[in-house]
């Protein structure tokens, strides 16, 4: 399953981000959804939420016109999720990531997506001059055990 969104920066359609997301994952994984279902999507609520809010608030600062895209894909139990921006974006090599001993206002968006997706890329001025944000998670383990419960 391959489906995609473009939507104004602006943070009014967070919601409609949200159900996007969770949406097309329940219409396609159906029934295959397990008892951990909740945990799950709880966390890509807040990857889905801290990922477009930076784009709207950092990325396209408040500039509405422009679209973020999303494309979602789902192959079994493989999530994948792209995120393009048009914003100046950021080095990645300029990230220092907070700590208890060094407490700091930023960074903990990038922080969050790492503890709770398998993979993150970050890809500056593509081909296409967008930037790419790439995050990857196999829901495996639930879709595994939901079928088990099934059976």
């Amino acid at each position: 399953m391959k489906t995609e969104l473009a939507i104004p920066s602006d943070l009014k359609f967070l919601v409609v981000v949200e159900g996007w997301l969770l949406s097309s994952l329940k219409a396609e994984l159906g029934n295959t959804v397990g008892l951990d279902w909740q945990k799950t999507e709880n966390r890509l609520r807040l990857v889905i939420v801290e990922v477009y809010s930076n784009v709207v608030r950092h990325a396209h600062q408040d500039r509405p016109e422009i679209p973020v895209v999303l494309r979602l894909g789902l192959e079994g139990s493989f999530l994948s999720l792209k995120v393009w921006d048009e914003g100046d974006g950021f080095d990645l090599r300029d990230y220092t990531a907070p700590s208890p001993s060094n407490p700091q206002e930023g960074g903990y968006g990038w922080l969050i997506l790492h503890q709770l997706m398998d993979r993150v890329d970050y890809q500056l001025r593509g081909g296409d001059g967008r930037n790419c944000l790439t995050l990857e998670k196999d829901l495996g383990l639930m879709v595994d055990y939901a079928k088990k419960v099934e059976t």
